[in-house]
């Protein structure tokens, strides 16, 4: 049999399809470096370039039965770090425009102990809206809001699926935003 390093890229990705973990390994071992690199280019930060390179090679594997080239192997992950790139600015981007205008809300409001009185009311309501969820809905919705576990960590650490634990968050907010409208979102505030 032939040694997975002498493969093309083509034939790396067909063998991928089928769960191949050694072709998975060589794509791996052939672009993890200058995928590295070219993030690094992007983002002036090793760690991040590290974790957007990760992220690439995870999503390859988890869509390999589903994935379809429409030109090289390489062009596919390099574009691939372009839009992880690209996601990651627009949700900075959204996070810097949130915290400037929260920043702006801060600094002309007028604090007194109506509003302290206030926040207490509104996290008692929250509090008690939370503890009629579900118990299974419950402690998926606090592990990943108040502890602020992922999906993935919530799904390891109650040993389900990780689907299951986005359907869960999921309901958990349709139905606390149903029960506190607009409210909902100001707890995240506080």
């Amino acid at each position: 049999m032939q040694q997975e390093e002498s493969y093309t890229d083509q034939q790396l990705f067909e063998l991928l399809k089928f769960s191949d973990k050694a072709a998975f390994m060589e794509i791996y071992e052939r672009y993890q470096t200058p995928l590295y690199l070219f993030a690094c280019n992007l983002v002036k930060n090793e760690d991040l370039a590290a974790d957007l390179v990760q992220d690439i090679m995870m999503s390859l594997w988890e869509k390999r039965e589903t994935s379809s080239l429409s030109s090289s192997l390489e062009g596919y992950l390099f574009r691939a770090i372009r839009y992880r790139f690209f996601d990651w600015i627009d949700k900075r981007k959204v996070r810097q425009d949130y915290i400037s205008k929260f920043q702006v809300f801060l600094d002309d409001a007028e604090w007194q102990t109506d509003n302290i009185v206030a926040e207490r009311e509104l996290l008692r309501v929250m509090e008690q809206q939370i503890e009629q969820l579900p118990l299974r809905m419950k402690t998926i919705f606090l592990l990943n809001y108040r502890d602020h576990l992922s999906t993935a960590e919530i799904a390891e650490q109650l040993n389900i699926s990780k689907k299951t634990v986005q359907n869960q968050i999921n309901n958990a907010n349709t139905i606390l935003r149903k029960h506190m409208g607009r409210l909902f979102w100001l707890i995240f505030l506080f």
